[in-house]
C-alpha cells in the first residue's frame, strides 16, 4: 500500500485522455487514521440515500482530503460532513448556479486541487448538473474518478424482482399529463426495464398515465429505500395506480419501475426453420435459401446454415 500511495502522489498532477491513475486510497488498510493525499482531479462520491451505515470508508476518507467540496445544498452536505466529523470547505453546486460556478471549479482543478463533487444524496450526475461538471474536466484533460456507494436507481432495481439484463433510466417525467405522455410513448417500443423517478405527490397520476400509455405491465414502486419505513409495493401498473389513488401520496423518495413489455413473437422451432428450407431451397441455392429464411424468420444465419447443411444431406437434389 505504501508503494502505491507514493506512487500516486508523484503523479499527482497527470493528465491524460485515455488513461488516468487510480483515486484515492485510504491511509491504512482499516480505513482510519490520517486522510489520505488526493491526487488531482475531480471525484464524484456517492453519498448515503438514508442509512447513514452506507457511507463508505474511502467516500469519507474522499471528502475529508478534498480541496473542496461541490454540493448541491450546503445545508445538507453540511448535517452529513458533521455527522462523520469532517471538516471541510464547500462550494454549492446546482442546477440555477452551475454555468457561473463550473468555470470556477475547473480553475481549481487545473491548479492541480482535488474536488469532490456530491449530490444531496446518492450517486451525482443522477438528475443533477454533475454531466456537465465530468464532461468539461473530460474536454480539459482533467482526471475524474469514481467513488462508488448507495444510489437508488440500483436499489429499486434489486428489491423491485423485474428482469435486469436490459435496463433503462428515464429519470423525472414531466409535471403535466400531455407532456408526461408523450415521453412515455417514446419509451413504449423499448424492450428493457423502465426507471422512474417520481415525486410522491404525482405518484398517483404518473401511474395512471404509465398505465394508460403502456398497458398491462408488471411494476414495483419503491420508497425510503435503506430506510426504516422500506417498502416495494409490486403489482401490475394499473393496481398500482388503482391503491395509490385510494390511499393517497405516500411519504418519502420515490423510484417507479416498469418492466418490459412482453414479447408477442411467435417462437420459432428448428422444425420451423427445416420447413421453410425445405421450400426454399426447390428453387434457391444453398446460400440464397439460407439468406431468405434467417430474414424472414429473423433468425441468426450461421444457425440457419448449419441446418441447411444437415437437411442437403437428407433431400433428394439439393
Amino acid at each position: 500500500m505504501a508503494s502505491k500511495a507514493s506512487r500516486l502522489a508523484k503523479d499527482k498532477t497527470h493528465k491524460t485522455t485515455t488513461t488516468q491513475t487510480s483515486g484515492a486510497t485510504l491511509a491504512s488498510k482499516s480505513g482510519e487514521g490520517m486522510a489520505s493525499t488526493l491526487p488531482c482531479g475531480l471525484y464524484v462520491v456517492a453519498t448515503p440515500i438514508g442509512n447513514l451505515g452506507d457511507m463508505s470508508a474511502r467516500a469519507i476518507d474522499t471528502l475529508r482530503s478534498a480541496a473542496v467540496i461541490a454540493c448541491e445544498d450546503t445545508r445538507v452536505t453540511g448535517v452529513l460532513l458533521r455527522r462523520f466529523g469532517i471538516s471541510a470547505s464547500m462550494t454549492p453546486y446546482h442546477d440555477h448556479n452551475a454555468a457561473r460556478v463550473r468555470p470556477q471549479i475547473l480553475a481549481r482543478l487545473s491548479a492541480g486541487e482535488a474536488v469532490a463533487l456530491v449530490s444531496d444524496a446518492g450517486t451525482p450526475l443522477l438528475s443533477d448538473p454533475g454531466y456537465k461538471l465530468v464532461r468539461a474536466c473530460a474536454d480539459a484533460n482533467i482526471s475524474v474518478f469514481a467513488v462508488p456507494g448507495p444510489s437508488a436507481l440500483l436499489a429499486a432495481l434489486a428489491v423491485a424482482a423485474l428482469p435486469t439484463d436490459r435496463v433503462l433510466y428515464a429519470g423525472f417525467l414531466p409535471v403535466k399529463t400531455a407532456g408526461r405522455r408523450e415521453i412515455i410513448n417514446e419509451f413504449k417500443p423499448v424492450r428493457a426495464t423502465l426507471v422512474f423517478y417520481e415525486s410522491a405527490q404525482r405518484l398517483a397520476a404518473t401511474l395512471a398515465d404509465l398505465t394508460a400509455t403502456l398497458g398491462p405491465r408488471d411494476a414495483a414502486v419503491c420508497r425510503e429505500l435503506t430506510k426504516l419505513h422500506e417498502e416495494a409495493r409490486r403489482g401490475t401498473l394499473a393496481e398500482l395506480a388503482a391503491h395509490y389513488d385510494a390511499a393517497g401520496a405516500p411519504k418519502g423518495e420515490v423510484v417507479i419501475v416498469v418492466g418490459p413489455p412482453e414479447s408477442t413473437a411467435p417462437s420459432v422451432t428448428d422444425e420451423d426453420i427445416d420447413a421453410a428450407l425445405r421450400e426454399a431451397l426447390v428453387s434457391l441455392s444453398l446460400r440464397d435459401a439460407v439468406d431468405a429464411v434467417a430474414g424472414s424468420l429473423s433468425q441468426p444465419r450461421r444457425a440457419v446454415y448449419v441446418r441447411a447443411i444437415a437437411l442437403q444431406k437428407i433431400l433428394p437434389n439439393t
